[in-house]
């Protein structure tokens, strides 16, 4: 679903050859390479503003924003940013990908799942709340794709549990994937169990050398008897 905040992005073709040092003389000019393709028509190398990219990623609907590009000399469209690849240490944009959208034609994609809500489970029953998929695949039309899908769990009991079967959506959008993954659930929470081991008496270190010489003291009064 297209962000009302994001205006149209204009992109500049590039020509010439495409490798390293190419990429390398773009960004210096404050732009970032990319490519637009799909709908059947020919890819074409661009150049955009990566300010604005980074404006639609961080965006309510992020990488599913849907929005207008105008490509220098060539015409425009609607799109969406399906790939991009961020430098490592300081994380800037270094590449994106466009795919152009058919608005009249259903597609892939996955949107965030938000829990809403603290479980019953939690509060009463000092459970812990776990969120095993934060994400989930759907198809719809691109003007129908949610931002997120809010799952209400307030009323998750101990054990409790919210699989993608029962997760809300329209008519208008269709979960794919396995519908009985789990989503979310109320787990116990664990204590640790510290045995105490206890170590077996044990007789004084005095006591174990007396019961060791009693045979040689015993030998020696009787040689001592003899010579009387």
């Amino acid at each position: 679903m297209a962000d009302k905040k994001i205006e149209a992005v204009v992109a500049t073709p590039r020509t010439g050859t495409f490798n390293k040092n190419h990429a390398r003389r773009v960004r210096v000019q404050g732009l970032i390479p990319a490519v637009v393709y799909g709908a059947g028509q020919e890819s074409v190398a661009v150049t955009v503003d990566p300010k604005v990219i980074t404006k639609i990623l961080y965006s309510d609907s992020g990488h599913n924003t849907i929005f207008d590009l105008t490509i220098e000399g060539k015409g425009g469209g609607k799109v969406m940013i399906v790939d991009w690849q961020n430098e490592p240490i300081k994380g800037k944009l270094l590449h994106i990908d466009l795919k152009r959208i058919a608005m009249n034609k259903a597609m892939r994609v996955s949107v965030p799942v938000q829990l809403i809500g603290v479980p019953v489970g939690v509060k009463t029953g000092g459970g812990i709340l776990s969120q095993v998929l934060h994400e989930v695949e759907i198809e719809c039309l691109p003007g129908d794709i949610p931002e997120h899908i809010d799952v209400d769990v307030s009323q998750l009991e101990i054990h409790g549990a919210v699989h993608v079967s029962d997760l809300p959506h329209s008519d208008k959008v269709t979960l794919l994937g396995d519908e009985h993954a789990l989503v979310a659930h109320v787990t116990v929470m664990r204590e640790e169990v510290v045995e105490e081991v206890v170590a077996a008496p044990t007789e004084p270190e005095v006591a174990k050398k007396g019961k060791q010489d009693a045979p040689a003291d015993a030998a020696a009064a009787q040689a001592g008897e003899k010579k009387k």
